[in-house]
């Protein structure tokens, strides 16, 4: 069946095995974490203030992830940034379950979290065209978001039934056990059947990356995008939270129950992403952010609970067809010598945004009431999108070459 064509390759099929356990624990371990955080503070401020200690290690260190991506081996690193994040939580079940834990525990494995993850996530994205090849990629990225967002459909909804029954450390547990099947799943693939490109060396800084990427309008252009639907819009951990327990007062299970319903259009998305693979350019992402903003708009001013889960389905599948459309273009259309430092880049972009907006989003919540603060970040994302297409729209096209040295030719002859 040619949608699932890449499970043809063996070191594929283990991890996407492992992972699928992962991904349910680390759903499971975001929606324990906003109920634990409720819990001690009772604050959307701290909620956001968390979350940005989470992803600030994204701002400052993706970068460098990337430049790791491109020089050491890639199933190594994912070993050890896997075994970070398995620690981390398990040291924050371990005291919740004692009784112990404090919102600077929270804080500070929060930010360790996201270290792992700073580093993880580009040698991860740029260690799929290995596993695969370049011809399977398309495909692999939108089965991995598939898995990815059945665990994101699975996960929430079990961390709230463990809430209500057990309390939020066993979600924390759950996920820290997660994290060392994937690390014996990445000792159990086989080197000699990963797709390793032979390309001849570039320079490894990361300001050569900047200059391949400033060079391509195409690339920028779904950069710009990614950035403003990411940092304002991606942010259900806070939305769905302060929505259930603020304006819908709702149980543990109850907001559980929408992060698995937003799932449910997430993973139809990644579904019918990996159907679509080279059929997506930076119109597509552009077009798709717009909607996908539109959409959050609009479930700002859902009256009832009922009402607001109807239209999360639809925000998360827009969201995801979006984003995997992000992901797989600045992949394919870059040269493998440094796609790496691109995809580091490009994750900066992606998540960078979420530490410095996340605090502003939790204490907008407090001051102006989150239907107010829902509406207005929705509204920066859709008009970043319409100025990007405005400026954007007609250079699109994809160079003739993607080799660093041609791009670079290029934009000095212009």
């Amino acid at each position: 069946m040619e949608t699932l064509r890449s499970f043809k390759h063996r070191n594929f099929r283990i991890l996407f095995a492992a992972n699928f356990v992962s991904n349910i624990g680390t759903w499971a371990q975001g929606v324990a974490q906003a109920w634990l955080i409720l819990e001690l503070t009772n604050s959307g401020s701290y909620l956001g203030i968390v979350t940005a200690l989470q992803f600030l290690p994204t701002l400052f260190f993706s970068l460098s992830g990337g430049k790791i991506a491109d020089k050491f081996n890639k199933r190594k690193v994912l070993m050890i940034t896997n075994l970070t994040a398995g620690t981390s939580a398990l040291s924050v079940a371990t005291l919740v379950l004692t009784d112990h834990i404090k919102i600077w525990h929270v804080m500070f494995f929060a930010f360790m979290l996201g270290m792992g993850n700073a580093i993880d996530a580009p040698v991860r994205q740029s260690f799929n065209v290995e596993v695969v090849g370049k011809d399977d990629l398309p495909n692999a990225v939108g089965l991995n978001s598939a898995n990815f967002n059945t665990g994101r459909l699975i996960g929430p909804g079990l961390s709230g039934i463990l809430i209500s029954l057990y309390g939020t450390g066993v979600s924390f547990l759950l996920n820290g056990i997660s994290y060392f099947l994937v690390i014996l799943a990445l000792i159990s693939i086989r080197e000699s059947e990963l797709h390793i490109e032979n390309h001849s060396r570039t320079s490894t800084k990361i300001r050569e990356a900047l200059k391949y990427v400033k060079a391509r309008p195409d690339i920028l252009a779904v950069m710009i995008t990614v950035f403003f639907a990411t940092s304002f819009g991606l942010n259900f951990n806070i939305f769905n939270t302060m929505m259930a327990t603020d304006i819908f007062k709702k149980s543990a299970a109850e907001y559980g129950a929408l992060g698995s319903i937003l799932a449910i259009g997430s993973l139809s998305g990644a579904i019918i992403s990996a159907r679509l693979e080279r059929k997506r350019g930076p119109r597509f992402v552009m077009l798709g952010a717009m909607l996908f903003s539109s959409l959050l708009i609009a479930a700002s001013f859902a009256p009832s609970y009922l009402i607001y889960s109807i239209f999360l389905p639809f925000i998360g599948c827009t969201a995801l067809m979006t984003f995997i459309g992000a992901n797989t273009m600045v992949q394919m259309r870059t040269d493998s010598a440094i796609r790496g430092r691109v995809m580091g880049i490009y994750l900066t972009v992606f998540l960078g945004g979420t530490p410095i907006v996340s605090p502003l989003i939790g204490w907008m919540t407090e001051l102006i009431g989150t239907r107010a603060t829902i509406t207005i970040c929705g509204s920066i994302s859709l008009l970043a999108a319409v100025i990007t297409y405005s400026q954007f729209h007609d250079k699109s096209a994809a160079p003739e070459s993607f080799a660093v040295v041609d791009v670079l030719e290029t934009a000095y002859e212009n």
